[in-house]
């Protein structure tokens, strides 16, 4: 069998729509009717105008100080936030209440008819019957009446921002071509005078905030003015200059100091040494330690005396006057270091006091001089503010006013009549393609061969007799009819399909009841008699044995005496002169059909039937049913498949047709059986079929 792929045969589709063409065309057209009764007849027309404002992103300003609210910038998220304030529902209230519009049935649906049948209705009456609550009815309110006609309001409202530019356009639709200007042109003056009160409420707040802010402040400077003053009335005046004068005293006091400390410590180191001379009283030894011109004369004086031991009183006295007089300038020392140690300490005292009340003064000054900043900026401020009351600008402008159109916008009867048309090309092309690949059953020879791999041989149309007996009235009365005509070529692509060994021993089956394998049968012994040939036709099928209803038959054996050897084979076939062919009818059997077919006898009585018969034609029973036609075909030249049209699913011919490849029997060819002209031209493929069956009489 052929295998399927997943692409798509744009010819086949193409050749699919173009069968459905009709279908197509009468929902293009019934669209079309439905679309032009809504746009002429049920559509309410509706009038659009539009408004445009200018955003001002740069302003010239009265007075050249800096205002309380400032003036747009103009960027892509202030545009849409403007877009959002127009649309806002604190404006669009406003505009409610300047219009009246909650007297206007138009957008107030308390004020509207109730209509004779509305869904609404239905579904409230739905939700009723359903519910098995009690709902208490809540009559609507001032302010739900007011939020509802604002919502409707919104709904006729569009505001949209022109590309690459500053400027709104406010669109209004309504029934009345006044109101819809009126809509416009009342939105862009009341968005301009929201931008002018909320400046001002803006300024008068901010006014109101800085006279008490300074208030505050006045307050404020004037306790750290007094602070200032107290301080500086109760603390030594003090500077920046003055401390760096003491640093430097402190700085002179503590070299004095040190040069003190230094000479005392040499006096110290001479009375030392005077004293270790005095108590060596070595005369040499004290005058080179005194070193005293006095004491020097003296010792002179004593060594020219000539005397061994000459008087020392006057060496010892003055020496005496030199150790007191060391004495004194240690202590002198001392007192001088004491002196300038305690005045060096006085004065670092007084930096650090000093140096404290000019921290605390600096910064009671700075405090003092910020508030007086702070109190200055606000003063500004408030005064600035103050004459901004009165000079205040939008921050946008109306470019242009709406104007009362003078033809509806809705509906676009061109528009709705082409939409119509194309929503109905589509819907009829939907449900064609959709009928078409729901399809599951078979309706083109090609179809059939595509998806089998075998070769459809004959199509044979639906025979047009209520009842079976009158079937081969048909044929006889009617030889050059379209089934007589699709017999013979049946018959002829048969007989043709082994040129080599032409079929004797001919089976027909299908995949279930009723797909007219037992008409064919017949129709083609018909056939085959009519060429002078001896046809021999075996009702195969013991199981539901349908040959009474075609034939008047005598109730006599048939097929199983013959197998079971009580009668001959020429004493069981029964002669119809209608067919001109003989009939081995079936009989009802205990023993299973399908060992019976696959016993030796049965083989026995087709070769027997070979050497009476020029052909032997069997009707079997379904191959999906039971495995009677399996068995039989092992024993048949051909095997004819009949397939009933737009009626046998894909999946039964395809496990039909494997049941007998899984038993190495190959089907000669394919019957599309049953096909009904009319129904071929409904589903659109006339064009290839109408023509042949035009061709013959019916």
């Amino acid at each position: 069998m052929q295998v399927e792929d997943d692409e798509i045969d744009l010819a086949a589709l193409v050749g699919t729509l173009w069968r459905g063409k009709f279908l197509i065309l009468f929902c293009a057209i019934a669209a079309v009717l439905m679309g032009g009764w809504y746009a002429y007849f049920q559509a309410t027309p509706v009038y659009t105008s539009s408004a445009t404002v200018a955003l001002e992103s740069r302003q010239e300003q009265v007075v050249d100080i800096e205002s309380v609210v400032t003036g747009l910038s103009g960027d892509q998220a202030t545009i849409n936030t403007e877009v959002e304030v127009i649309r806002s529902r604190g404006l669009l209230e406003k505009l409610v209440n300047r219009l009246d519009l909650v007297q206007d049935p138009e957008f107030n649906a308390n004020l509207r008819p109730e209509p004779r049948f509305s869904i609404g209705a239905l579904v409230g009456l739905i939700r009723s019957l359903i519910s098995t609550e009690t709902e208490d009815l809540a009559v609507p309110s001032e302010r739900s009446e007011l939020d509802a006609v604002i919502d409707a309001v919104l709904e006729d409202i569009s505001v949209s921002n022109i590309r690459q530019s500053y400027v709104f356009r406010i669109t209004a639709t309504t029934e009345n071509p006044q109101k819809s200007a009126a809509f416009a042109n009342t939105l862009a003056e009341l968005y301009i005078l929201e931008q002018l009160e909320t400046k001002f409420e803006a300024t008068e707040q901010a006014t109101t905030w800085l006279t008490d802010r300074v208030a505050e402040l006045q307050v404020q400077l004037e306790a750290a003015e007094a602070a200032v003053k107290d301080f500086n009335a109760g603390a030594e005046l003090v500077s920046a200059d003055a401390l760096t004068g003491l640093n430097v005293q402190i700085k002179e006091l503590r070299d004095r100091l040190g040069d003190t400390q230094i000479e005392r410590d040499a006096t110290a180191a001479r009375l030392d040494a005077l004293r270790v001379a005095a108590a060596s009283n070595d005369i040499d030894v004290m005058a080179q330690t005194a070193n005293d011109q006095t004491l020097n004369r003296v010792r002179q004086l004593m060594a020219n005396s000539g005397q061994e031991s000459p008087d020392r009183s006057a060496f010892d006295a003055r020496f005496e006057q030199i150790v007191t007089r060391a004495q004194l300038e240690v202590s002198r020392a001392e007192n001088q270091i004491g002196a300038l140690q305690e005045t060096i300490q006085q004065q670092e005292q007084q930096i650090v006091n000093q140096s404290a009340d000019l921290v605390r003064l600096q910064q009671l000054q700075r405090e003092a001089e910020a508030s007086r900043l702070i109190y200055e900026f606000f003063l500004n401020r408030l005064k600035e503010t103050s004459v901004q009351e009165g000079i205040h600008q939008s921050d946008s402008r109306i470019l242009s006013q709406a104007v009362v159109p003078n033809r509806p916008s809705a509906p676009r009867k061109s528009l709705i009549l082409a939409l119509s048309m194309m929503l109905g090309l589509m819907f009829g092309s939907g449900i064609v393609l959709l009928r078409e690949f729901a399809q599951n059953t078979f309706r083109e020879p090609s179809e059939l061969e595509s998806r089998t791999g075998y070769t459809v041989i004959g199509q044979v149309p639906a025979i047009p007799a209520r009842r079976r007996k009158n079937v081969l009235k048909y044929f006889v009365d009617k030889p050059t009819s379209a089934a007589a005509e699709a017999i013979r070529n049946l018959r002829t692509s048969v007989l043709l399909s082994n040129i080599d060994n032409p079929p004797k021993v001919i089976m027909s089956t299908s995949s279930i009841p009723q797909e007219g394998k037992t008409t064919q049968s017949m129709a083609l012994a018909l056939n085959l008699t009519g060429l002078g040939k001896r046809v021999l036709l075996i009702e195969g099928d013991i199981r539901r044995r349908i040959f009474s209803q075609y034939f008047e038959l005598p109730n006599t054996n048939g097929l199983l005496s013959v197998l079971a050897g009580n009668l001959s084979l020429q004493d069981a076939v029964i002669r119809i002169d209608a067919l001109g062919a003989d009939v081995l009818i079936g009989e009802k059997a205990k023993t299973n059909a399908a060992d019976i077919f696959s016993s030796e006898r049965f083989a026995m009585l087709l070769e027997t039937a070979r050497e009476q018969y020029d052909y032997i034609i069997i009707d079997t029973p379904p191959v999906l049913a039971v495995p009677d036609a399996r068995i039989i075909g092992r024993h048949v030249d051909a095997i004819v498949y009949t397939v009933k049209w737009d009626s046998t699913s894909h999946r039964q011919v395809r496990e039909g047709l494997k049941a007998f490849e899984d038993v190495n029997l190959r089907v000669s060819g394919l019957v599309l059986g049953q096909i009904n002209a009319r129904g071929m031209k409904r589903y659109g493929y006339g064009d290839s079929y109408g023509a042949y069956n035009a061709y013959y009489d019916n």
